[in-house]
């Protein structure tokens, strides 16, 4: 059964945010960034490095903390 109501979302605020790499689907650019906050509808990401030009429609979000999936 469908509603029309809009749901609550949760989040979830990292006291400690978490270290985390953005990387294009290509692979042809890399940024270093950090998860502040995760919701069922996305994500607060920090990132301290120019991200002017890069397409950020699609992108991978790497959290292993040695780089390998």
């Amino acid at each position: 059964m469908r509603s029309d109501k809009p749901q609550a979302t949760q989040s979830v605020a990292f006291e400690h945010p978490i270290p985390a790499q953005m990387m294009a689907i290509d692979g042809t650019w890399r940024r270093s960034c950090v998860v502040k906050i995760v919701s069922d509808l996305g994500a607060t990401l920090v990132v301290e490095e120019s991200i002017q030009g890069l397409a950020l429609n699609e992108f991978f979000l790497l959290l292993s903390s040695t780089g390998l999936a």
